[in-house]
């Protein structure tokens, strides 16, 4: 099979659906010493800095965390990752995963760790929702 075309230079972000926001920002911020990047409170959504990634914490009885189907008290916790690609060619990007049998869902501008950039999602085999971003704009 030919290469992608394409390298994973990193992890973005990750999104945790969180059933008691302060208890993971004790763990999060104050055990293990990632810092707040910006919150959205009224989304529900404290974004914390982990070196040159991000990890999100969504309140499961937040907007966000209730937004998903899945979403529930007994759902899963990882509401997604990201991996940021470089470069990020959408076309060949969708065409690759394409051949592949990989749908590839709607593109969005959307903010992370580098800031923001297109993005789209995916699923890998086992049904787990997979955010692929191009870096800055």
């Amino acid at each position: 099979m030919d290469a992608p075309g394409f390298r994973i230079s990193g992890i973005d972000h990750i999104v945790l659906r969180v059933q008691d926001v302060a208890r993971a920002l004790e763990f999060y911020r104050d055990t293990l010493g990632c810092t707040v990047e910006r919150e959205q409170r009224e989304q529900g959504l404290t974004q914390l800095r982990a070196g040159r990634s991000l990890i999100d914490l969504v309140a499961v009885d937040g907007p966000l965390g209730r937004r998903e189907v899945r979403a529930t008290r007994r759902g899963p916790n990882v509401e997604h990752f990201c991996l940021t690609i470089v470069p990020f060619d959408e076309a060949a990007l969708r065409a690759h995963l394409a051949a592949h049998g990989i749908e590839a869902g709607a593109g969005a501008m959307r903010y992370g760790a580098e800031g923001e950039g297109h993005s789209f999602y995916i699923e890998d085999p086992d049904g787990n929702r997979v955010e692929l971003k191009g870096g800055l704009t």
